[in-house]
């Protein structure tokens, strides 16, 4: 399996080293969910189970997702309509 998540981090989370890059589960899948093909996507399921996608989905960080991403995986995930993505605060 990490040697799966370390490849899925090659491709998804070019920018940091693919152990860093295991090491933020959420970030990982919410990378893949925005950017994996359906392949991947597909394969990453069935190694770690629908459920750590909807964590991940849960606990997505403000503007990870765009907003068909978004509304498609809370429609596919838990069969309902997407609530309001998560939002950064302005400065004041």
């Amino acid at each position: 399996m990490e040697s799966f998540l370390r490849e899925l981090a090659r491709r998804y989370v070019w920018w940091q080293p693919p152990e860093q890059a295991v090491a933020d589960r959420t970030h990982l899948l919410c990378q893949l969910m925005q950017l994996g093909t359906w392949e991947d996507v597909r394969a990453a399921k069935r190694v770690l189970g629908a459920d750590a996608f909807r964590e991940a989905l849960q606990a997505a960080p403000p503007g990870i997702l765009d907003e068909r991403s978004w509304t498609f995986w809370h429609h596919n995930l838990f069969g309902r309509p997407a609530p309001a993505p998560p939002t950064r605060p302005l400065p004041r």
